[in-house]
């Protein structure tokens, strides 16, 4: 074929230099939107919106398929009405159809890049968990309503498949009811937050005792503290009585002291010694209750009770504070010429009795 029968052949079919200009022009505008993208994302970096910065980033891939898309699709509409393809007629439909594609993926990229850009902002466990378990639902939510109307483009029917799903969901809610009931208790968990991820959690009622390592949709997993892994059901925190010493504001401090009774006389200058110290000492918090009284007088003792609470909710350095503290009590004690008592018995015997007993 000589260049001039070539011409003749571009000029008699001038559509084919039409649909490489398209995919030309798409490559080109894909360039382009690389520049401008990069340009914006800089420029919005500079700001402390998040919501500008996850458009920005999310809205980059999808808008450069978008185009490729749209080009391909023209020029394979222009191809379908030159040469009356049949496989091309589908083209209306192959357009509807990527385009819920990239919108779904855009809401899904968008709702995780909001939720981390949210979850970074926030100090609190609990409250990352809740944005994460939002963020979840909202993306199959996206997902189900991109699916149905996806479904009703291509011609089906959407009533038809939401009453198949209602008799569906009723037979795999009966099916699947302990796994309903644990993933609505994790819901219930997340919303009412009695625990977080890194809380310490105890319960008598199922003998639950450890740090929480992760809340699922199904299940918790709590590390005891002899490291064993605990995975319990999340239906069964809505049964059972939680207790949360994470959050506890303060660490009590509740011991029983005796004295000799030989010591009774010093005993009130002992118990005010030991109150000033407890007053002055740097751990305790005074702006809760704090008591040192006599108690009770016990078979071989006199015993006063010390009742107050330390700054520190932190376990291990609450006993550090604790040792302290009685090494002080000690201290004051034996500083009065006093001693603390210890279990004794007096035995009285007759003299008279002894003597005939010696005879």
């Amino acid at each position: 074929m000589t260049w001039t029968e070539v011409w003749q052949w571009l000029v008699a079919n001038s559509w084919v230099g039409t649909v490489f200009g398209i995919v030309f022009l798409c490559l080109v505008l894909r360039l382009v939107l690389k520049y401008v993208f990069d340009r914006l994302e800089h420029a919005t970096g500079l700001t402390d919106n998040v919501y500008d910065d996850a458009i920005i980033r999310v809205s980059r891939k999808p808008i450069a398929w978008g185009i490729l898309l749209y080009g391909v699709l023209a020029a394979a509409a222009i191809v379908r009405d030159n040469t009356q393809t049949g496989v091309l007629e589908f083209i209306p439909q192959i357009r509807e159809i990527g385009t819920i594609a990239l919108l779904v993926w855009f809401a899904i990229r968008f709702i995780s890049e909001v939720s981390k850009a949210v979850s970074s902002h926030r100090d609190e466990q609990h409250d990352r968990a809740t944005i994460d378990a939002v963020a979840k639902l909202l993306r199959v939510s996206v997902l189900i309503t991109g699916f149905l109307i996806g479904l009703q483009s291509l011609g089906f029917s959407i009533e038809g498949v939401l009453a198949f799903g209602g008799i569906g969901g009723i037979a795999v809610g009966f099916a699947a009811r302990d796994m309903l009931a644990n993933f609505f208790g994790a819901f219930l968990l997340l919303l009412d937050k009695p625990f977080a991820v890194g809380d310490w959690i105890r319960s008598s009622e199922m003998e639950i005792e450890g740090t929480v390592e992760e809340i699922g949709w199904r299940i918790t997993r709590i590390r005891t503290f002899d490291k064993r892994p605990l995975y319990v059901p999340n239906s069964n925190f809505s049964n059972i009585t939680i207790e949360n010493p994470s959050r506890m504001t303060n660490r009590r401090i509740k011991e029983t002291i005796g004295i000799r009774y030989d010591d009774m006389s010093v005993l009130p200058a002992v118990l005010n010694d030991i109150r000033s110290m407890l007053a002055e000492h740097d751990e305790i918090d005074t702006d809760q209750i704090l008591m040192v009284n006599l108690n009770e007088f016990s078979d071989s003792s006199a015993d006063f009770f010390i009742y107050t609470f330390t700054k520190t909710t932190d376990w291990a350095r609450f006993h550090e504070i604790k040792e302290d503290v009685l090494l002080r009590i000690a201290s004051i004690i034996e500083g009065h010429g006093a001693e603390i008592a210890f279990p004794t018995q007096t035995l009285h015997l007759d003299p008279v009795d002894i003597a005939q007993r010696v005879s």
